[in-house]
């Protein structure tokens, strides 16, 4: 209450009604007041306060009415802005003033203001745009201008729209009701004004921050990305390096490497408004856009350009580049960032026109590292796994001399982010993963969403911007958020550090005790097989299982073929056929989407494709969409899971009219029982690499810490085990539909109900007790435990293994200590990076060259 009273006391004179003498000259009446002041409730006449406000001339005043107060100016009052150089330390030029402008609007932070405002008259002060600049106001025009901005306005919303992302129509609408709350629709006429002028103001602060102003030459001097804030940590031959870096030995070649990671981004979009020649834009690919002419002669020179389908997963950015795109001059934009830093490359962000095209990303990778002399890349991108593979060949078909580089002598490895592989097949997670390649430490490659994160809020009011104002913004946002990134950098490393370091230790400290615990001839064999396949990927992998047995990669692989033949020999059935996606397809992305449930624009967009296969499950989604907006009217849903979707594979559509032909279901049938046998397979290998941390742990682990570190890992496996028991059950359950409607059960005679005790390890008289079934003690006598029977997991039903097979354990054993020598590589090289990250950054020649 004590604060309402106080802020009400503050509408009113508080105690100048006792005492209305100015309290300054105390000869008439105080009825001013001035609401920006400290201490704003005093009152003065009116002489006295324009003559405490010389030198403020934009502060809000008020006069007492006799009933209220009411908003008056100070220009009412007398007060005069006077422009001009100075005479001497302590007065300004005092000629007459021949040219005065009684109708000025200046932008200020306390709001938009009518001055007074006289200009210099002795001819030694410059033009009036010189004037207003000395005086720190921004002309809007250099031709007899009306209005201007303050420096510190201009600077103030820069500021405000790095961290806030808000337009400039919103700052300004602030700004008029903050001069008058009631009538500040009127104040909209100075808004274009103030548009040009925060262009003009970013454009030039980029300008000076880049050093062109002590350039002889000027901006006609600029070099392409001169702009661009660039990143310290990361290699600058010539500026952070030493200069012997290129003679350094092949084991520390990977210090000196550039991490890159590519991306698109959807949602800064830009409507179809505008064009080039309205709205050319000011930054001319000074900065981090590509300069747009070169790139626009690039792109529609090979606009026809055709890309392969992909071998992977159905990627929408290779399978489906026409993303939505109606309406619209540029669908999205692609960028290349620093991969372990975060921060944006130069010359490396362009608009796309109908989604993630090839052409598109070759040309801003290319454009990120021509005439680098650097040797050593690794790039990770999303679809690095199909995007790489013609990558040469596109960049000599392109004949372009922008992006031409001489890959002589350059090694690249190409990588998918660490959180976008698990949707990719097998053979993309053993031969694409960070994790398993040497010399990337702990790098994720998600750099890009991490900016695009921070970028995203200004595709509000950037998509109705024209392309050249577009392009001057991001680029003003993006040089921000490398500011930061940069200005954190020594934290980050610091923090990255002290994490690195004690994870180094504990992985060499694990992948000692494991070795230990094995033969020292399987240890030896097993290193020069990773070794072997580090120098040559086309060798055997030791992360990868011999041990296919009909497996889903298998039995894809096998309907494909029988797919394409039939194709080829014109026997296709026309229903098997949508586009250009084949039933086979779309039941193998339902499978993967029914393991992830987590993607759910995927889902919805498998959803949409299976409808064109089975167009009488549209009327069963209606229906459910329905039964739940019922239900949910009554009982209300907490927050719907994607896993609550129904996939409506063949298996599941028994109870609901859909026509489903035999083929159909027989693809069905033939790809549940290669997922059937790979999850059991994965069971199976799971439980024996279990066996073999239990008896590590009961061998050598010692003390509170040990046990702990043990007893984790172990969890974690089991949280491992559980998950592919679930898969392994949803198949089991759709081959018993299956087999019913095409009266097939041979699969039930290898693959039978999983039950919970059915997951058990092999007895102990085989290798140990995974189960570790401790025997009851008696206080008076010691009862032997009978044995329990082998699980049927492990009895052989036709396939070539003997139950128990020590090739099993052994390669179950083996992957698992490749794993654990992998994650003690990439903690060593992290720290090994992190430390040459800091001498990069620190770099005296690099301080001084640095913008």
């Amino acid at each position: 209450m004590e604060f309402l009273a106080e802020t009400l006391r503050l509408e009113g004179r508080g105690d100048h009604a006792r005492f209305p003498l100015c309290p300054r000259c105390d000869k008439v009446n105080g009825d001013h007041r001035c609401k920006d002041c400290l201490g704003g409730g005093e009152l003065l006449c009116g002489e006295c306060m324009a003559e405490a406000h010389c030198q403020l001339p934009f502060h809000k005043v008020e006069r007492w009415t006799g009933s209220n107060f009411e908003r008056t100016s100070l220009k009412k009052l007398g007060v005069r802005i006077q422009l001009g150089h100075w005479h001497g330390p302590e007065r300004r030029c005092s000629v007459p003033t021949p040219a005065t402008d009684d109708d000025f609007v200046i932008i200020d932070v306390h709001g938009i203001h009518e001055v007074g405002l006289d200009y210099c008259g002795c001819g030694r002060g410059g033009s009036m745009t010189v004037q207003l600049l000395r005086a720190g106001l921004w002309a809007a025009t250099t031709t007899s201008p009306k209005t201007a901005a303050t420096f510190a306005v201009l600077n103030h919303y820069q500021l405000l729209s790095y961290e806030s992302k808000c337009s400039v129509l919103d700052f300004y609408q602030a700004l008029a009701r903050e001069t008058d709350n009631i009538r500040f629709k009127r104040d909209k006429e100075r808004y274009s004004s103030f548009l040009l002028m925060t262009k003009e103001w970013r454009h030039c602060r980029m300008l000076k921050r880049a050093g062109r102003g002590h350039d002889p030459a000027g901006i006609e001097n600029m070099q392409p990305g001169e702009c661009a804030l660039l990143c310290p940590a990361c290699p600058h031959p010539g500026k952070n390096l030493p200069l012997d870096w290129e003679a350094a030995a092949d084991d520390k070649q990977f210090l000196y490497a550039l991490f890159l990671a590519m991306d698109a981004n959807f949602r800064l979009k830009r409507k179809d408004i505008s064009s080039e020649e309205k709205d050319p834009g000011l930054c001319r690919g000074w900065a981090f856009f590509c300069e747009v002419e070169k790139y626009m002669t690039h792109v529609k020179k090979n606009w026809k350009q055709t890309q392969e389908r992909s071998r992977c997963v159905a990627h929408d950015a290779v399978d489906k580049p026409d993303r939505e795109a109606r309406g619209t001059a540029s669908s999205g934009v692609g960028a290349v960032d620093c991969a372990r830093h975060n921060m944006k490359r130069p010359n490396a962000v362009g608009d796309l026109q109908l989604g993630e095209r090839y052409l598109n990303m070759d040309y801003m990778f290319f454009a990120s590292i021509v005439g680098s002399p650097l040797v050593r890349f690794f790039v990770s991108y999303d679809i690095a796994c199909q995007w790489h593979i013609n990558i040469w060949n596109r960049m000599v078909a392109y004949q372009d001399e922008t992006i031409t580089i001489d890959g002589r002598g350059k090694f690249m490895t190409f990588l998918v982010p660490k959180f976008h592989l698990p949707a990719h097949i097998e053979e993309c997670n053993l031969t694409f993963s960070f994790n398993l390649t040497w010399d990337v430490g702990r790098t994720d490659g998600e750099a890009p969403e991490r900016g695009w994160a921070n970028a995203n809020p200004l595709a509000n009011h950037t998509k109705e911007m024209g392309p050249g104002a577009r392009r001057d913004t991001l680029d003003d946002h993006w040089n921000d958020w490398n500011w930061k990134k940069i200005v954190a950098l020594a934290y980050t490393m610091h923090r990255k550090t002290e994490t690195a370091v004690p994870e180094m230790v504990k992985t060499r400290q694990a992948l000692a005790d494991l070795e230990e615990s094995l033969d020292a001839q399987a240890v030896e064999e097993w290193t020069q097989m990773a070794e072997t396949w580090e120098a040559n990927v086309r060798a055997p992998n030791p992360f990868e299982t011999q041990r296919k047995d009909q497996h889903l990669a298998k039995v894809r692989a096998d309907l494909a073929l029988e797919a394409a033949k039939r194709e080829a020999e014109k026997k296709e059935n026309e229903g098997a056929v949508r586009g250009e996606m084949h039933i086979t397809e779309l039941l193998g992305m339902g499978l993967q989407l029914e393991d992830q449930h987590k993607l759910r624009r995927k889902i919805f967009a498998w959803i949409a494709l299976q409808t064109k296969f089975f167009p009488g499950l549209e009327n069963v989604r209606e229906l459910e969409d329905h039964t739940r907006a019922r239900i949910a009217e009554t009982q209300p849903i907490p927050g719907m899971s994607v896993s609550d979707i129904k996939l409506w594979m063949p298996s599941g559509v028994g109870a609901v009219e859909v026509q489903l032909t035999a083929e159909v279901q027989l693809h069905e049938y033939r790809l549940r029982v290669g997922q059937a046998h790979e999850a059991l397979h994965e069971i199976r290998r799971l439980l024996l690499v279990r066996t073999h941390m239990y008896k590590g742990k009961d061998r050598h682990a010692r003390g509170v810490a040990a046990n702990t570190r043990s007893g984790d890992k172990i969890a974690a496996l089991n949280a491992h085990i559980r998950r592919a028991a679930a898969q392994y059950r949803a198949a089991w359950r759709a081959l018993q539909a299956l087999g019913r409607a095409l009266k097939r059960n041979e699969w039930e005679w290898t693959l039978l109900d999983l039950k919970e005790d059915d997951i058990r390890g092999l007895p102990q008289s085989r290798f140990g007790d995974p189960d570790r079934q401790k025997k009851k003690k008696r206080k008076k006598a010691k009862v032997q435990q009978p044995e329990r029977p082998l699980s049927w997991i492990w009895i052989s039903r036709g396939e070539k293994e003997e139950p128990g097979d020590q090739a099993a354990m052994n390669e179950a054993v083996r992957i698992e200590w490749a794993k654990t020598r992998a994650r003690a590589m990439r903690w060593k090289e992290e720290v090994d990076l992190l430390e040459e990250c800091y001498i990069h950054a620190t770099s005296p020649v690099f301080s001084s060259t640095f913008r």
